[in-house]
């Protein structure tokens, strides 16, 4: 995992859009109640877990799995370089 350290406050909303496009992916701890909301195909999924999602630079969710090892294993499986947001 790589350490990303980015001054927010200088990069234009426009510009941060687009960063990493096509080349870095985010791994990001998510509730399962917040499934629905980011994988609408998913199926039901129980209240209480602890899930880990892939997402494209843009926010686009990529993957969901019950292990931050497996999405940034999917990561490197589509060349993309995953960087991890808390």
């Amino acid at each position: 995992m790589t350490e990303v350290n980015v001054a927010l406050d200088r990069v234009s909303p426009e510009a941060l859009e687009h960063l990493g496009e096509g080349h870095i992916a985010y791994v990001k701890q998510i509730r399962s109640e917040d499934v629905p909301d980011l994988f609408p195909q998913a199926p039901k999924i129980a209240p209480g877990l602890k899930l880990f999602a892939l997402h494209a630079a843009d926010g686009t969710p990529i993957m969901l799995t019950d292990s931050r090892e497996a999405a940034i294993a999917n990561a490197w499986s589509n060349e993309l370089q995953a960087v991890s947001v808390h």
